[in-house]
């Protein structure tokens, strides 16, 4: 069977036993109003703006109803844009609220001496035509285009002016801006935990609580099915000097475990490429994947990184980019095989991460166990007719013309304990040269 692969992430993700079928994630509540960016939450492939963080919005800075500013945050569209996508163009009327929740963006307007040139960036976090809030008569400058593959949130003026026709505390808002402070937090954006130190005597001692999330993330098990049928002629005489059963059951198995590991990467529910947080997704500086790239990636997933994961030719994109500087990778000695390291922290393949139509692929860096508070598999061991861990083999009975039927299931699924514990370097570009498809 050609198709079965070394599935490294399947061997090196500690497996935590989810009872009851679902395992619960209770984070503490994170937000940072006043930092001049706009935060997300993303469930799977569904990005939320935080309702507090449309305070970053001129227009709503200072703005504390939490009603009105949810009843905005859920206006907001989620839209998808491929790279080189004219997202608006210069003299069209500034209608709609734009928020950039992935990706990278050029603002493109008038250079010095008149040519067309590229006037900022904008990322992750950023936001334009916020000016449409409070005033319907203004038209862009400047048009934007997609560098990347983007994610944008977008609400339409309208639907902005209907929330506020209903408001009077946002129409009185919107005729005079004003800024406060809400409420402190750690330079993560955590609820912070009020602490005395250094101190002498009997001072009152400030009081605190662990502030979590309101509406915690639940992972549920998903599942991989398939049945197995097997004629009883098969089953009686073809059983030497091979089980025909048995083999045909563990290829079986063995496709379940490839479409297992495709779905922990893959899934838009709880797959890993759609559930690292936005902010600690980077890009390429050049395209294909360099040292720095790397260094950058590490410097995401500082505390006790455990590997790489890469697409087989995204190494070896990574590897040209070593020779080509005089730059040459560490290896590591795991399980019998020798494998590439940066920094000392091994880089393992895995095919199951895309490569898309453009040849551009990512790199994940995780770290991982409960403990360590990182990316975990999670499981359900004990389940009746179990054949391995979290894995059943059911007897479903003979037909009327002799088949014998398995049903082969598998239950899995993954989660991010804390967004740090997962960095992903997005849009890194494999075909160079003489690459070919």
């Amino acid at each position: 069977m050609q198709g079965i692969s070394s599935r490294w992430l399947l061997k090196l993700l500690p497996w935590v036993q989810a009872s009851g079928g679902a395992y619960r994630v209770n984070r503490r509540l994170t937000y940072t109003v006043g930092d001049g960016r706009v935060t997300f939450v993303n469930t799977g492939a569904d990005i939320q703006v935080i309702p507090r963080e449309l305070g970053e919005l001129p227009a709503l800075r200072g703005f504390d109803d939490e009603e009105v500013l949810s009843a905005l945050a859920g206006r907001f569209e989620q839209r998808e844009y491929r790279p080189g996508d004219v997202i608006v163009e210069a003299g069209q009327p500034v209608d709609r609220v734009y928020l950039v929740a992935h990706g990278k963006l050029n603002e493109i307007g008038q250079g010095e001496f008149g040519d067309e040139t590229v006037l900022r960036v904008l990322a992750n976090g950023s936001f334009f035509g916020h000016e449409a809030l409070v005033d319907s008569s203004r038209e862009w400058d400047q048009s934007l285009r997609a560098v990347t593959a983007c994610t944008l949130l977008v609400m339409p003026a309208a639907q902005f002016r209907e929330v506020a026709d209903r408001s009077d505390e946002l129409q009185a808002h919107l005729a005079e801006f004003r800024s406060r402070p809400e409420r402190a937090q750690n330079p993560h954006g955590e609820a912070a935990i009020e602490v005395a130190s250094g101190h002498a005597g009997e001072p009152d001692l400030p009081g605190t609580y662990v502030d979590y999330e309101g509406a915690p993330r639940e992972y549920e098990l998903s599942v991989a099915q398939t049945v197995l049928r097997v004629h009883s002629r098969v089953a009686d005489l073809y059983n030497e000097p091979m089980d025909q059963v048995e083999q045909q059951l563990r290829l079986t198995i063995e496709a379940l475990r490839e479409r297992q590991e495709h779905e922990l990467i893959n899934n838009r529910e709880f797959g890993l490429l759609h559930n690292a947080d936005l902010s600690q997704r980077i890009h390429t500086r050049t395209g294909a994947p360099t040292p720095d790239d790397m260094d950058e990636l590490l410097s995401m997933v500082w505390k006790d990184p455990a590997f790489f994961l890469a697409h087989p030719r995204t190494i070896a994109a990574f590897g040209r980019e070593c020779s080509s500087r005089g730059v040459y990778p560490d290896s590591i000695e795991t399980q019998g095989h020798r494998l590439p390291a940066w920094r000392g922290v091994p880089i393992y393949p895995c095919n199951k991460i895309p490569i898309s139509p453009t040849r551009t692929s990512s790199i994940l860096l995780m770290r991982t166990g409960e403990s360590a508070q990182g990316v975990i598999g999670l499981h359900q061991t004990g389940i009746p007719d179990e054949f391995q861990p979290s894995l059943s083999v059911r007897f479903m009975g003979i037909d009327e013309k002799a088949i014998i039927s398995y049903l082969v299931s598998a239950y899995y699924s993954a989660a991010v304990m804390v967004p740090d514990a997962l960095g992903i370097l997005d849009s890194v570009e494999i075909a160079q040269g003489g690459d070919r498809a």
